[in-house]
């Protein structure tokens, strides 16, 4: 049992990791406090030679604030559903979120920490335009300069020829890293990342990849040719033309992560039958020369004896096994290897690193596709092809896996999603991020990028129920990023008097006990394809592993023994808005529960 105050905030990791650090090591924790150089001291048969303060490491200017957003905790944002521009809103565990990735990240890390099965991004390339994504850690062209000595305080130069590619890294480092932090703790421990980049920022990616999920935990780099159109144009026409792209590949634990054979769009042939099952023949036989010459393998078995430049796929003992099972035939004195239908799996092939255009298609197929079904006026220039993510959700997801994408751009992803669930029969879920930002090009007829890309999602779920009968998920949840719908205490003095009105209200005027439902579910572990059982004021969320009541309606002394009634899992967490003359009812709420064993042992109460 426990009882305390609901804490609206997404997680503040530095925190968490302390609380880690302070149950492995509690000689550390001095008045409350890590004490460093005790947890230094403790760590040092660990540690490297003291006198050497040199080390390999990857540094860049922001860094540290990056690693700070990363793992502070976000206040005053919540996702509230949209219905209008959902489908099938009731049944569909498919979600679109519209937001910024890096406050979306963080309001999920409750509720979907450890449940993603593959994350795939195409991130900015960072070709030198300015980013979309304002973080707080933006840096100006000058500041630039002063912090490299390239200015002076006065702005005078302190050198001929200034500087200015390493500030463009720095942004797009600065803006990566918090992201992929926050991705990572949202992978199984059997989880797959992959992520589109080009020349830019290869080279760094793998860096910051390393230094967030472990160099031990690469698993790849996959290179696939993105353009087949060469240019003829001036110096470009001799100079080396990039045709290609990569994906690079980590797992968040090698030992864990699970690749899946790509099957083969060929198919074998059983022409022969055998009491009811259908076999094909394939030969038994070796060649016995060089490398290969086995003299042990070249004997006589049923009157036949190989040549002597061929012998036997095995030995004698396995031969006569293959033999007593039915799986040796002799055709005109020959012998043939039988493969029954019944025993063989279906045709792989190998997941090469270099993948062809006709594996993946190229940029131009998927700009052609996103044509096909949206007209030529979307303003994208480049589209990954569908071909290219379904092949990483075919070799690393299986039935109900979760894909994730947070950088959703054209929603190529939730098209590969459902493409690989018609061709398998399985009923993967995606979770889609996609920043609501206008799209300024001059040739789209879409007023954001979040417009389009939920409009792709329904014309091809149009296109696939015309083309088979097969019953897949083709709805999807959208969610928009907006300001909580709880009331947050502002310390600013200047607020005070403002913030004496909101005491006696919990929420926000304009919100709904929907949405602050909703908030409160997500903020305490509950994923957004869930649905509420709903009476009145009161909402009961059930998952396989998290069982949550948010009570926002009247209730009295005998609420908790008519929520076990309805209770499902062992432990359930009931949220309760404060009534507002409810001091004494609370009080008996909380004596009732310490006074009752069978409701301690499955209540925790936190309050609004």
């Amino acid at each position: 049992m426990n009882e305390q105050r609901f804490n609206p905030l997404t997680p503040n990791f530095r925190t968490e990791a302390a609380k880690k650090i302070a149950s492995l090591f509690p000689e550390v924790v001095a008045d409350g406090e890590i004490d460093f150089d005790a947890l230094q001291e403790a760590l040092s048969p660990d540690l490297e030679d003291e006198e050497s303060n040199e080390k390999y490491e990857f540094i860049w200017r922001g860094k540290q604030n990056a690693k700070k957003i990363a793992d502070a905790p976000f206040e005053d944002i919540t996702l509230i559903g949209n219905k209008e521009k959902s489908e099938n809103w009731n049944k569909t565990k498919n979600v679109y979120i519209e937001g910024d990735n890096l406050e979306v990240l963080k309001l999920l890390q409750k509720s979907y920490s450890d449940k993603v099965q593959m994350i795939y991004i195409d991130p900015p390339y960072n070709t030198g335009n300015d980013f979309i994504y304002k973080d707080d850690f933006s840096d100006s062209y000058k500041s630039y300069l002063e912090q490299t000595n390239q200015i002076d305080s006065n702005g005078n130069a302190t050198t001929t020829q200034k500087e200015a590619r390493g500030r463009i890294h720095t942004a797009w480092l600065n803006m990566m890293y918090p992201r992929l932090k926050l991705a990572r703790r949202l992978l199984k421990e059997s989880g797959v990342i992959f992520i589109s980049i080009d020349d830019h920022e290869q080279a760094n990616l793998v860096k910051i990849m390393n230094e967030i999920f472990g160099e031990r935990n690469y698993l790849g780099m996959l290179v696939w040719k993105s353009r087949v159109k060469p240019s003829n144009q001036g110096e470009s026409a001799v100079r080396p033309q990039g045709d290609v792209e990569y994906v690079l590949v980590y797992g968040k634990d090698i030992n864990e992560t699970q690749f899946y054979g790509l099957k083969s769009d060929k198919e074998r042939k059983y022409p022969y039958s055998l009491n009811g099952r259908k076999y094909r023949l394939a030969t038994i036989l070796k060649s016995n020369r060089g490398i290969n010459s086995r003299k042990t393998m070249n004997f006589e078995f049923h009157g036949y004896k190989p040549s002597d430049t061929q012998r036997w796929q095995a030995g004698k003992e396995k031969i006569q096994e293959l033999w007593d099972r039915n799986q040796i035939e002799f055709k005109n004195g020959t012998p043939f290897r039988r493969y029954f239908k019944d025993e063989e799996n279906e045709i792989s092939q190998p997941f090469y690193n270099f993948m062809l255009p006709s594996v993946t298609g190229t940029a131009e197929s998927g700009k052609k596709r996103l044509n096909d079904l949206l007209g030529n006026k979307h303003g994208f220039d480049t589209v990954k092809p569908v071909p290219l993510i379904q092949r990483l959700i075919a070799a690393t997801t299986k039935d109900n896996d979760l894909i994730m994408d947070f950088f959703a751009g054209s929603s190529t992803t939730a098209e590969a999603v459902l493409q690989q669930n018609l061709k398998d029969n399985f009923n993967r879920k995606y979770i889609l991020v996609q920043l609501n930002d206008k799209q300024e090009s001059v040739n789209s007829s879409f007023s954001s990028v979040t417009e389009l890309g939920e409009e792709r999602i329904k014309k091809v779920n149009e296109e696939l129920k015309e083309k088979s009968e097969q019953q897949l998920d083709y709805g999807f949840r959208v969610y928009e990023l907006q300001k909580s719908t709880i009331n947050y205490w502002d310390e600013n003095p200047e607020n005070f008097e403002k913030q004496i009105n909101l005491l006696n209200n919990a929420f926000t005027e304009k919100s709904t006990d929907d949405e602050r439902a909703r908030e409160i579910a997500l903020k305490s572990g509950i994923t957004l394809d869930e649905s509420p059982i709903v009476d009145d004021s009161n909402y009961h969320y059930l998952k396989d592993d998290k069982e949550v009541f948010v009570i926002l309606g009247n209730y009295d002394e005998t609420l908790l023994d008519e929520l076990n009634k309805e209770r499902r899992l062992q432990y359930a967490l009931v949220v309760l808005k404060e009534m507002d003359s409810g001091s004494e009812t609370k009080f008996n709420l909380i004596e009732h529960l310490k006074q009752s064993a069978n409701l301690m042992n499955h209540f925790n109460l936190e309050w609004i």
